[in-house]
């Protein structure tokens, strides 16, 4: 805001002392409030994603038994395509080669992720599932980074996945069928793609322009695999509300905030804070599905929960 000029026949009045000192006080306990909000703000983007992309994996199985897997992948994929293009109405003009070939692949990538993740969990619980994924940007994380520190995060994330991969949701890699173990590393390679094309998307398009084209390059690719398995069952009034409420939950609301998180902070923060999966997959799978969890489930969260706080101090430690 402009500060009005003085009368050129007065002369303003020197500022008070003790009014000087209050304003450089205040200045000095702002500027805390203002950095926390900057560097912890990603973070709990990132977070809440989570949060709602488990719980809505967690409402995609008691789906399940209605449609299939690629019947659910179908109808939430189309369902947040539709949502999302109503909401952002992206320009399809003014777009270069590039930026197109980069949002059909985080289409693409999309699309495999929750494919082969969906045939995963209608095998095996939830919260294995999610540790084998999880193992994708773990390794995208120690990859692509330049800082020391983060390969300490990702091998203590990495030491906490294992011992879930033991215990996980009370069941245990050795029983699990193999078929659904190989569906949910493949899910953790595109998981892995995912990360690195919505970040490119993200500095591409405005908003969540880039977002809303993508999941349509998805949806194109999943609704037809989902009607040949579902069929008529697809388009149940109360299986289309149930699918909404998944494609909210899994696609619209998580997507969003991870595109929004990944224009502020490193993508391999971005992937280690992704070792929080299997702790809240573990949780959904237990108040939703009533997969208990064990002593050294609790162990293992709470391994991969130190490893994001280290995460989150190394690259909010860097300075501005």
């Amino acid at each position: 805001m402009p500060v009005p000029s003085a009368s050129p026949t007065t002369s303003p009045a020197p500022p008070s002392t003790d009014a000087s000192a209050a304003s450089a006080a205040s200045a000095v306990s702002a500027a805390p409030a203002v950095s926390a909000r900057t560097r912890f703000g990603p973070v709990a983007l990132v977070v809440s994603a989570g949060v709602s992309v488990q719980f809505g994996s967690a409402l995609a199985v008691m789906v399940m038994p209605r449609v299939g897997a690629a019947g659910v992948v179908g109808l939430r994929l189309a369902a947040a395509a539709l949502v999302l293009l109503l909401l952002c109405r992206p320009r399809l003009r003014g777009h270069t080669r590039a930026d197109w070939g980069t949002v059909i692949a985080f289409g693409v990538a999309m699309a495999g992720m929750n494919g082969l993740f969906y045939q995963a969990i209608d095998r095996i619980p939830l919260g294995p599932a999610v540790t084998l994924e999880v193992l994708g940007p773990l390794v995208l994380s120690v990859v692509v980074s330049r800082r020391l520190v983060n390969l300490l995060w990702a091998g203590l994330a990495l030491g906490g996945v294992a011992l879930l991969a033991g215990h996980g949701g009370g069941a245990g890699f050795g029983g699990l069928d193999p078929v659904g173990a190989a569906y949910a590393v493949g899910a953790g390679a595109m998981w892995a793609a995912y990360i690195v094309f919505s970040a490119r998307t993200g500095r591409r398009f405005p908003q969540a322009d880039g977002l809303a084209l993508a999941m349509a390059v998805a949806a194109v690719i999943s609704l037809p695999l989902g009607l040949a398995e579902a069929g008529s069952a697809l388009v149940v009034p109360s299986t289309l509300a149930l699918g909404l409420g998944v494609a909210l939950l899994s696609s619209v609301l998580p997507y969003t905030l991870e595109l929004l998180a990944l224009r502020r902070m490193p993508a391999p923060t971005f992937a280690i804070l992704m070792s929080l999966e299997p702790a809240i997959a573990a949780t959904a799978g237990f108040l939703i599905l009533n997969q208990a969890m064990t002593a050294l489930d609790a162990l293992a969260i709470a391994l991969v929960i130190a490893a994001s706080m280290g995460a989150v101090r190394s690259q909010t430690g860097k300075p501005a």
